[in-house]
């Protein structure tokens, strides 16, 4: 059973209070997102009575300063332009409603992959991630997190420290693995990230595990240096278990608005990313990048972080999403 549908069926599962309760914990986590982008909406559009182009030339200002990003922005004002002109009238009080639809449809484009890139634990090998992102974006804390909530779902998690770069990144990630319940298989500072990848999956084939979770270093030189470092560890990985990496996620802090655009590109060039976690987004006006990098890369949003705890990692659901930035 893919162990993205089993969070899923959980969420089916959900009776009415709690899923109230999910929503109302997103609402709180992306309230500043929401007041960033809404409340500048607003101011844009009050005291007119109709979509004419001064007030796209406006909306088009709110998008970009909320960092949905130039291009995903040009082609939100685009379509609102192609309605307008075909309704030949359209007052401000459609444009939330509107608006809401064009996010939505961008959303769900990266969502029609979402499937293909499900962690499907199976019975025999383990399910590899390989998780990859700059220094200070929250890697560790969400690889730590996840251990947990997978572990919590009955699943035997193995974590490689092939950061080996940083003591202090194998320390962090061995108290995370020790809170999470999850084994944690190192080596020492300095040591060949490969090598401990190598450890890693061996020791999780040996012993049954179900996910293994592969850290790696987080920094962000030339690309060549990245590119061959990351090559090395999934050829590695793969002389264990065939196909490994099965999924590689980029973690990206949202509150960074255009510079998470700009390390997506830098990771998108020198490997294959298969899906994103962003995080950080309660204590940011930006979450608005989710949107901009759901449409400008195709690569699905799998968890966005909305708090310090455990609980407050969550799969990226595009409904909840547009819910939370609409106040529904």
């Amino acid at each position: 059973m893919a162990l993205f549908n089993i969070f899923k069926k959980k969420k089916e599962e959900a009776g009415p209070e709690e899923q109230v309760s999910r929503q109302q914990e997103l609402n709180e986590g992306l309230k500043k997102t929401k007041e960033g982008i809404f409340g500048k909406l607003a101011r844009a559009v009050a005291g007119r009575s109709q979509v004419d182009e001064a007030m796209l030339d406006d909306l088009e200002e709110v998008l970009i300063t909320s960092d949905v990003g130039v291009d995903t922005t040009v082609k939100i004002i685009r379509n609102i332009e192609a309605r307008v002109a075909r309704d030949k009238y359209m007052n401000s009080g459609e444009l939330k409603s509107i608006l809401r639809e064009e996010i939505s449809a961008l959303l769900q484009q990266s969502d029609s992959r979402r499937d293909s890139f499900g962690l499907d634990v199976k019975e025999g090998a383990p399910y590899v991630v390989m998780v990859v992102g700059v220094n200070g974006v929250g890697k560790t804390t969400t690889i730590g997190k996840l251990a947990a909530q997978l572990v919590r779902a009955g699943k035997k998690v193995y974590i490689g420290a092939a950061d080996t770069f940083r003591a202090a990144a194998i320390d962090q990630l061995q108290v995370w693995a020790d809170r999470a319940g999850a084994t944690m298989i190192k080596q020492e500072m300095g040591a060949d990230p490969a090598s401990v990848a190598f450890d890693t999956l061996k020791s999780a084939v040996a012993n049954g595990a179900d996910v293994v979770l592969i850290d790696t270093a987080g920094r962000l030189h030339n690309k060549v240096g990245l590119m061959n470092e990351l090559t090395k560890i999934r050829n590695v990985m793969a002389k264990v278990i065939p196909d490994a990496p099965h999924e590689v996620m980029l973690v990206l802090d949202g509150s960074t608005g255009q510079n998470a655009f700009e390390q997506a590109r830098q990771f998108t060039d020198a490997t294959q990313v298969t899906s994103l976690a962003v995080t950080k987004l309660d204590g940011t006006a930006k979450g608005g990048v989710i949107i901009g990098i759901s449409d400008q890369f195709r690569i699905p949003v799998r968890y966005i972080g909305i708090g310090e705890g455990i609980d407050q990692l969550k799969i990226f659901d595009r409904q909840e999403f547009v819910n939370a930035l609409f106040g529904e």
